[in-house]
């Protein structure tokens, strides 16, 4: 029986760990006779250190986010050119890798994070794995810390980010797919919204650990009398408590939402998003064709993934400044502003090659079935899956 093996890091649920599962999930449904195994290599190497990480960076991006993003853009957003400085204890994680490769005996790898690709484009460069590696991007941007040397199949987040890797890593054509940013089988994809509600109900997102900055919105929102609001506090019981204190008709809070279909009913019942640019739920409400206003951004991957969604008017940034409520009237009763959002969301998904699951599971299925695990050798285009995915983009 065939294993893949799929690597985000921390336990923290995040993008890492909800492409994983939508990847897995898809397998299981579409496939037989495949073993999948998720696993976090910092608890793997250790589960008091991945504790402390994974505490530290929480308390880090909510009370010194000044210091997080340019502690992210020195150290994980760097030129190709530069090397990181990962030499102190990168043995110890490669070890570690090596150790986790031997027990599990993996005929695939799929990393969701940039960390463990690192180490095993390093283990590939010094023939230490013969293991076919994918990379699947949870942002949209590719930061430094993602291997790319040996690695054999890159699903990518947009074209933007394809010509790059082209033009500045020379990766082949042929070993990269535009998949966006994967999202679960149970998110359904809507074409057109039909209608809107009469009032409408704008969905209000703060992310699985419900972070950022609700609260600062909480006059708005129990002042307003144009709009309904759902509020998704995710794991923050403070906040859900204090959002059901206010006993508002027209402000609900919603607990962590662990079912994907419940999920998706949310989204088909709302008429616009209010969210963090975390690169999940944008790719969810792209794919839902969802309105997304911005009103507050984590440091880090977040401020370069919200500058990209900007630059290709996907979303609209919400100024703190001014009339929360007013904003939203005026971009979603303007039918121009409105029509240009839906020609940026047609030309993002156009460019996606790779949508629909039974092609990615055509194509992990083709790697798995290759009898070499040198997939760099081995002209990507002969194989069955290359012609079904390319065939998609016709």
């Amino acid at each position: 029986m065939k294993k893949v093996l799929f690597l985000p890091l921390m336990r923290l649920q995040s993008g890492h760990h909800q492409v994983a599962e939508a990847l897995m999930d898809m397998l299981k449904k579409h496939t037989d006779g495949i073993t999948l195994k998720k696993i976090d290599l910092l608890s793997y190497t250790n589960g008091s250190l991945e504790k402390m990480i994974t505490g530290s960076y929480l308390k880090w991006i909510r009370y010194a986010p000044g210091t997080y993003n340019r502690a992210y853009k020195s150290f994980f957003y760097v030129p190709p050119t530069k090397e990181h400085s990962f030499m102190w204890y990168q043995h110890i994680f490669l070890k570690k890798m090596e150790q986790l490769l031997a027990e599990e005996q993996p005929d695939l790898i799929v990393c969701t994070h940039g960390f463990p690709s690192y180490l095993l484009s390093k283990l590939k460069m010094r023939g230490k794995c013969d293991v076919p590696v994918i990379n699947v991007y949870t942002d949209f941007f590719i930061n430094s810390v993602w291997g790319q040397e040996g690695i054999d199949i890159h699903f990518l987040p947009s074209q933007d980010v394809k010509e790059t890797l082209m033009r500045k890593n020379q990766i082949s054509k042929q070993n990269m797919f535009v998949t966006g940013i994967p999202v679960h089988e149970e998110i359904t994809k809507n074409v057109y919204k039909q209608k809107y509600n009469e009032r409408p109900k704008i969905l209000i997102s703060g992310g699985n650990s419900g972070l950022g900055g609700i609260l600062k919105l909480s006059d708005e929102l129990k002042q307003s009398s144009h709009f309904d609001f759902l509020v998704l506090c995710g794991n923050n019981q403070k906040l859900y408590k204090e959002i059901l204190s206010w006993d508002l008709d027209h402000i609900k809070p919603l607990p962590y939402l662990s079912s994907r279909s419940e999920m998706n009913k949310v989204y088909e019942e709302v008429d616009a998003i209010v969210s963090k640019p975390g690169g999940v739920t944008i790719s969810e409400a792209l794919h839902k064709r969802l309105p997304i206003f911005v009103h507050s951004v984590l440091p880090g991957q977040e401020k370069i993934n919200l500058q990209y969604l900007k630059n290709k008017g996907l979303v609209f940034e919400i100024d703190q400044k001014e009339s929360f409520e007013i904003q939203l009237l005026s971009i979603l009763k303007d039918p121009k502003k409105m029509d240009s959002w839906k020609q940026s969301i047609q030309s993002y998904q156009k460019g996606i090659e790779l949508e629909q699951p039974e092609n990615m599971v055509e194509l992990i299925k083709g790697i798995l079935d290759q009898k070499t695990s040198n997939m760099q050798q081995v002209p990507v285009k002969k194989f069955k899956f290359f012609r079904i995915a390319r065939a998609n983009t016709l």
